[in-house]
């Protein structure tokens, strides 16, 4: 069994490979998110969660014994095929890290990509670390060697919700609505089908899916939640497509419970401050800022301090701090840039993170399993969000261990 490392003992095994190795060329890792069009809003956004990151691996000493990483935006405007454009210009610039996470779609299309670029380019591999794409099928029939994923999927978040909504006796009357592509069906499966086992009684009043990012007024969807007479609604929708459902629903003064993956994205919490629903939007992570961990909490004040702006939006994503902390352990622990002796190192890496939990990578289809938190934003707690006064609660915690689901993944491990 491998040992479990801190969030900061990885700045020790760099500092003590200073003395024996010499340094070398910078490693780079590619962002392929979208920094443009309707998803920019969380695309930008990700982007300075990664630049902070990697700030403070090099303020700490960098990796393989003082070299730097680099960071390098590539904008895939949130499609899929703009994606594999950007992953061959990042690889023809000789970067062997990409990372992704805003869309499933686009996730697909790398993760199918790169197994098949490796395959062809034996000696020149490229690694992809996905930090929140979370279909399903990415770690089940189209899971990848050359894939690791650092968020829950779909499936373990919406059994998170459904568990806790299970015992809600007021919801009577459930609306799905979501984003129409592979992420937006597979939460709206899983809503299906969870709710007819724990729930049967509940009645499904509607159900639809919408273009992704291309809806800019929400208002005629919103009168259909209305007309149904739902109490609730479950969605996953993300980026613009949930601030601006969300103000529809604030502008229609519509009441219901909100059942979300997604909630806490840009303009989210400013969006619900408008409903004045108060502790009745929901959301299942792997963290927030109201979680009391005192090196999570510094840290996530300082990026807000730094990179907050105008309208106050602080750190989203522990995922991306788990995936980058265990990405230069890897580089560390493997003393070489290659992607597959990197690989080697992370598919089934223990590592304990900046809320001083351990996490753990599952070798048998690259999935990091991790405690989640189910929350609902409102008042009352002591770090709000976007300037509302409002923050986020946590309602219950979900173990790490008590997340872990079984995959299909026949995971085809390299020579």
């Amino acid at each position: 069994m491998k040992p479990v490392l801190s969030a900061t003992r990885w700045a020790l095994v760099a500092a003590l490979a200073m003395a024996s190795w010499g340094v070398q060329a910078q490693v780079k890792i590619a962002y392929i998110d979208p920094l443009s069009g309707g998803g920019a809003s969380v695309g930008e956004h990700g982007w300075k969660h990664l630049q902070y990151l990697v700030e403070g691996i090099n303020a700490k000493g960098g990796v393989l014994g003082g070299q730097k990483l680099e960071a390098v935006p590539f904008d895939n405007k949130g499609s899929p095929q703009e994606s594999l454009v950007q992953a061959q210009k990042a690889i023809d610039a000789g970067v062997r890290f990409l990372t992704q996470g805003n869309g499933s779609g686009a996730a697909i299309a790398i993760s199918e990509f790169v197994a098949k670029y490796n395959q062809r380019n034996p000696g020149k591999e490229v690694l992809y670390f996905n930090y929140a794409a979370v279909d399903p099928v990415l770690t089940n029939d189209k899971c990848s060697y050359w894939h690791f994923r650092w968020d829950a999927n779909a499936d373990i978040k919406m059994a998170a919700l459904t568990n806790f909504m299970k015992d809600q006796k007021a919801i009577k009357k459930v609306y799905i609505i979501g984003q129409d592509y592979s992420f937006g069906q597979s939460v709206r499966t899983a809503a299906q089908a969870m709710l007819k086992a724990k729930r049967p009684d509940v009645q499904i009043v509607g159900d639809e899916l919408h273009p992704l990012l291309k809806i800019n007024d929400f208002s005629p969807y919103i009168a259909k939640i209305k007309a149904s007479g739902a109490d609730s609604v479950i969605t996953g929708n993300w980026g613009n497509d949930m601030s601006l459902l969300l103000k529809a629903a604030a502008d229609a003064g519509l009441q219901v419970n909100w059942y979300t993956y997604y909630a806490g994205g840009a303009g989210g919490p400013t969006a619900i401050k408008q409903t004045g629903l108060d502790h009745r939007v929901y959301q299942i992570t792997e963290w927030h800022t109201n979680v009391p961990a005192p090196e999570m909490e510094a840290f996530a004040d300082a990026f807000l301090k730094k990179h907050g702006g105008a309208s106050q939006q602080g750190w989203w994503y522990l995922r991306m701090k788990n995936q980058m902390d265990m990405f230069a352990l890897a580089l560390n622990t493997a003393k070489s840039a290659e992607p597959k002796k990197v690989a080697a190192v992370l598919k089934d890496m223990k590592f304990k993170n900046s809320l001083g939990t351990e996490v753990f990578m599952r070798a048998s289809d690259h999935s990091l399993f991790q405690d989640m938190y189910l929350s609902s934003f409102g008042s009352g707690t002591k770090h709000d969000e976007e300037k509302t006064g409002w923050g986020w609660k946590t309602i219950a915690l979900i173990k790490a261990q008590d997340t872990v689901i079984p995959t299909t993944c026949k995971m085809v491990e390299p020579s």
